[in-house]
């Protein structure tokens, strides 16, 4: 036997936001992100990155990959650009990094990506990553991604990185 279902109604939320129920709230903003690395895989991420990067974000470097990787196994190195063209290497930028978000569309750099994962997990850095495209030519981008990714997004619209970038606090 089931019991019936009981409606909610408006007088439940009301003594949700009771000055008795507001003892329980958070009065202090909550702190966003210290040091986010968007990471661009290929050159269809990059020019998205590029777009995204012109939105005011607090603390995100946007970066891409310098040069494809022909094996993850080299040197276990992967040299990065930023907007402007600077140079600069994976692990200086991960040395103050809480956040990496690996973008990529069609043509990720699968071993760059795989360099980026492993170096993240071993610092304990949470990782994301964005695949905008449709398509069996996604599904492989995303196949590469999904061990190295806690958090996967599959869309064909590049508004979702902007979305991933709020949702973490940016």
């Amino acid at each position: 036997m089931t019991s019936p279902l009981q409606p909610i109604l408006g007088s439940s939320c009301a003594r949700a936001t009771s000055a008795a129920e507001m003892r329980y709230r958070i009065n202090r903003p909550i702190a966003g992100r210290r040091g986010v690395r968007v990471i661009a895989l290929d050159g269809g991420a990059r020019a998205i990155i590029e777009r995204v990067s012109s939105q005011p974000w607090g603390c995100a470097r946007f970066l891409s990959v310098a040069e494809p990787r022909r094996n993850a196994g080299e040197q276990g190195w992967v040299s990065l650009l930023d907007t402007d063209g600077a140079v600069s290497s994976l692990a200086d930028e991960l040395a103050d990094a809480d956040v990496v978000v690996m973008v990529a569309t069609t043509g990720g750099d699968a071993a760059a990506a795989s360099i980026i994962g492993a170096a993240s997990t071993v610092r304990a850095i949470m990782t994301a990553g964005v695949v905008v495209g449709e398509g069996a030519a996604a599904s492989q981008t995303v196949a590469v991604l999904r061990p190295l990714a806690r958090v996967l997004v599959v869309s064909g619209h590049e508004e979702d990185v902007s979305d991933l970038l709020s949702a973490l606090r940016v």
